[in-house]
């Protein structure tokens, strides 16, 4: 049965185990909320975990939410070309950043308009990378409770407390910070290239369970 899952930017390691190990519909008919993995992913540098976050255009007054799909960026700021600056800082040292980095440079390149379509394009690239056709299958409305797929949306949460047990693998600055769970899976394909998508099918989902 397949995880219902949000597109969200550079899924982390926990979502991409989820729609890798069981297939994914995606939500697509939700309302954006903040504080999200949405528009937000996050890195390891040599601080530590940091986070980059695209920013978007909000409305308020008489529109009231906007309904995912329709978030804009807000390309009034040069988010790409910091995006890109710090992952080059952050990677550029990692075993496998130069193998995919003529790939991933055009999602900082091209001007994006709506949110969702800078995620799918960022899923597509994760997706691709590893070797396996993305998964396309959406949902066809909004429900609070889904018979036909395993509930995964809270997994877009950036503020919850995830218990996952994943495995450890060498990050570039593991030897300041030790290992830094849950990151974005560009993390986990840079330093370990073409063992990702083996490493993705074999962690633990237990909190799909909870």
């Amino acid at each position: 049965m397949p995880v219902l899952l949000h597109p969200s930017s550079f899924p982390n390691v926990a979502t991409l185990s989820a729609g890798i190990q069981h297939g994914v519909l995606w939500e697509i008919h939700d309302n954006f909320q903040k504080q999200t993995y949405r528009n937000r992913y996050h890195i390891c540098t040599d601080r530590g975990l940091h986070k980059l976050i695209i920013p978007i255009r909000h409305v308020g007054g008489a529109y009231g939410r906007q309904t995912y799909r329709d978030v804009r960026v807000d390309n009034t700021y040069s988010w790409q070309k910091q995006h890109w600056r710090t992952l080059q800082t952050a990677y550029r040292t990692s075993p496998f950043f130069e193998f995919y980095e003529d790939a991933l440079a055009p999602l900082f390149e091209k001007q994006f308009i709506f949110l969702i379509d800078f995620n799918w394009e960022s899923i597509r690239f994760l997706w691709e990378s590893m070797g396996i056709s993305l998964t396309t299958a959406k949902t066809t409305g909004y429900a609070t409770t889904v018979n036909q797929a395993v509930e995964g949306r809270f997994l877009v949460n950036a503020k919850t407390n995830l218990h996952f047990e994943q495995a450890p693998y060498i990050q570039v600055f593991g030897d300041r910070h030790g290992f830094i769970k849950n990151t974005s899976t560009l993390d986990l394909l840079f330093n370990e290239g073409g063992n990702a998508l083996t490493y993705l099918k074999r962690q633990h989902l237990s909190f799909l369970d909870e």
